[in-house]
């Protein structure tokens, strides 16, 4: 008996690194793009057959879905509307979660633009402008407003080797990183309509 709880001791410390250990790889050198020193994410995708003004209206309702999710935060709101040049901006303060637990509750603002050009055939989206508001107390004051570009830059989230995330700022990129594809994911989806589900004819029984 003394034997197995000696080797289940011994073998703890492993299952705990186990689950301690995590992929960062895609967090790594080039996962958040720098463009003149500033910190931009960008995407464009083809939407074929598609007019300016479809492509318009699918990320008009796309973008207004956005800014009425639960984590948004009063200061959400779209910016510009514009129809005849098919652009939208939207301004976004949101909650970004690192640890949600009783009693502790790890969380920041999470402020970016969100802007998108659509052309016939074509989306092109950037997410810019981030920065975070973390530490507030509970009034929401007395918090520390941190620039992507001194946050979650290569040089500053990574290591020297850039083979690792650093500590402090590490969860921020890998959370901004998850954010901005879910984001233009969700865009690209938008344009996935489904097939209309076509329902057997009732057959008619004749006597």
């Amino acid at each position: 008996m003394k034997k197995i709880l000696l080797l289940a001791l011994l073998c703890m410390p492993f299952t705990l690194f186990a689950k301690e250990k995590r992929d960062d790889s895609k967090y790594l050198a080039g996962a958040v793009p720098e463009v003149n020193g500033q910190v931009i994410f960008q995407q464009t995708f083809a939407a074929e057959n598609k007019s300016q003004t479809e492509i318009y209206n699918v990320m008009k309702a796309y973008l207004q879905k956005l800014t009425k999710e639960e984590n948004q935060l009063r200061r959400t709101q779209i910016i510009l509307d514009d129809s005849v040049k098919g652009q939208l901006v939207g301004r976004f303060e949101e909650w970004m979660i690192f640890k949600k637990k009783p009693f502790n509750l790890d969380r920041t603002r999470f402020r970016y633009m969100f802007t998108i050009n659509c052309t016939n055939g074509q989306c092109s989206m950037v997410i810019n402008q981030i920065s975070y508001y973390y530490e507030e107390d509970l009034e929401g004051n007395n918090g520390r407003t941190y620039r992507a570009e001194e946050w979650i830059n290569d040089e500053n989230a990574l290591n020297k080797a850039k083979t690792k995330l650093l500590w402090g700022t590490g969860k921020f990129r890998r959370k901004t990183v998850d954010r901005v594809e879910t984001i233009f994911t969700g865009a690209r989806e938008a344009f996935e309509v489904p097939e209309p589900v076509v329902k057997p004819k009732a057959t008619k029984i004749i006597k």
